[in-house]
């Protein structure tokens, strides 16, 4: 069926969004604050270097940083946080404003507001594992120190988790509405597997793709990746040098696609099945290598438990697919205002001996995964080649245990 998704207008989402943003500053920053120990978070960027985090923390419809924006988070004796601004145009109800630029330099302003308050634990986005937690450049920390002084220096630390954990922590209301984005891309999938889009012998992976994208954009949605589309064929394998962009009958195609929409990220990836003349189901040794990718899946959702670092699950479920005759590669990610977004790395695929550092991070509760993965499975049917199942679908994490936001793929498309 066409492909044609009920998209909220510009205003509404800004409404949606604002409302979110009002319930995660209330009910997740003082949380999230007091469990990264911090008395103080500074979140300071400037237009068009805007640092990660910083354009999450802001209200609908800013679009930058506008000049210099400097965000200051005081947490209280009583467990909520005060919330001010140092920016030239201000947040409205969402921070108060606390600087008069005809009156005092902007650093200025902030070295007395932070002696003030007199916080032992300052914390700065600056971290060697995440981007996301090294927002602050180089200049604004030169000039935070020499604003600050000899004082309050030296009480800087890293704000690494009260980043990761702002990120990467969904709320109610915003896991109410994922599963309707995760639909949105089964459907964009299921429309572009099917011969609305492709005419085999006419089609090539290229046409899909850029109709992928443009159908993304027509909706209202924003890519943030360039889909991919590729084939599988008999003397056609995952790894050919020189792949075939035709596509013909018998070809087992991929995709990989997701957008953006209200803040989320969604990333898919699936498969279809281009059916011979005669044929109505694609050869059985392709439906045993999907179930064999559905079995890696179950294992790895299994074995995904709060606390637990991403190496650990890792690990774990290599161990466990080995032992049930699998050959996993599993590289799953966090997903949530970014595609590759802020939490525990669960794998590369070039790493799958784990990942130091961002691999050690613990999985937390409330938060939302890309289950990225494949299955290697010899086709007998393809004189025994060996095709790659590679399956990514969503899923969160909740209450101690993983769950799909809108289902998975447990059979081929047939075109």
């Amino acid at each position: 069926m066409p492909f044609a998704p009920t998209i909220l207008p510009l205003r509404e989402q800004a409404e949606l969004r604002n409302r979110w943003l009002h319930e995660r500053l209330a009910t997740l920053l003082p949380e999230l604050m007091a469990r990264a120990e911090l008395d103080m978070w500074l979140v300071i960027a400037r237009e068009y270097n805007e640092d990660p985090v910083v354009m999450t923390l802001l209200p609908e419809p800013e679009m930058s940083a506008r000049r210099r924006t400097i965000l200051v988070f005081t947490r209280l004796e009583d467990g909520t946080v005060e919330r001010i601004t140092l920016s030239r145009y201000g947040y409205g109800e969402f921070y108060t404003t606390a600087w008069n630029p005809d009156q005092e330099e902007q650093y200025a302003c902030l070295a007395r507001i932070i002696a003030e308050r007199d916080p032992q634990r300052i914390g700065v986005n600056r971290s060697s594992t995440f981007a996301f937690g090294d927002g602050l450049s180089s200049s604004e920390y030169e000039r935070l120190t020499e604003a600050i002084g000899a004082t309050y220096a030296p009480r800087l630390v890293g704000a690494e988790q009260m980043a990761i954990g702002w990120l990467e922590r969904r709320i109610p209301a915003e896991l109410a509405v994922y599963p309707e984005l995760v639909a949105i891309g089964h459907q964009l999938i299921a429309t572009a597997f099917s011969r609305e889009v492709i005419n085999p012998g006419v089609t090539t992976t290229a046409d899909v793709v850029w109709w992928m994208r443009q159908a993304m954009h027509d909706a209202g949605l924003r890519a943030w990746f360039q889909p991919t589309i590729s084939i599988q064929a008999p003397g056609q394998s995952f790894d050919a040098a020189e792949p075939r962009t035709l596509i013909q009958p018998g070809d087992l195609l991929h995709c990989d696609v997701g957008f953006v929409y209200l803040g989320l990220c969604t990333d898919q990836q699936q498969h279809a099945y281009v059916l011979r003349t005669g044929e109505r189901e694609a050869p059985e040794g392709l439906c045993v290598a999907l179930a064999a990718g559905n079995q890696l899946q179950d294992i790895l959702l299994d074995s995904m438990r709060p606390g637990l670092s991403g190496n650990e699950v890792l690990r774990t479920t290599r161990e466990r697919a080995a032992a049930a005759g699998l050959t996993p590669s599993i590289y799953t990610h966090p997903l949530g205002y970014h595609g590759h977004a802020a939490g525990p790395t669960i794998g590369l695929w070039d790493r799958q001996e784990g990942v130091p550092g961002a691999g050690d991070y613990p999985l937390f509760d409330q938060t939302v995964y890309s289950i990225e993965l494949n299955a290697i499975t010899p086709v007998p049917e393809w004189d025994d080649q060996p095709v790659r199942m590679a399956l990514e679908e969503d899923a969160l994490l909740s209450d101690g245990a993983m769950d799909w936001l809108d289902g998975r793929q447990t059979d081929l498309h047939l075109i």
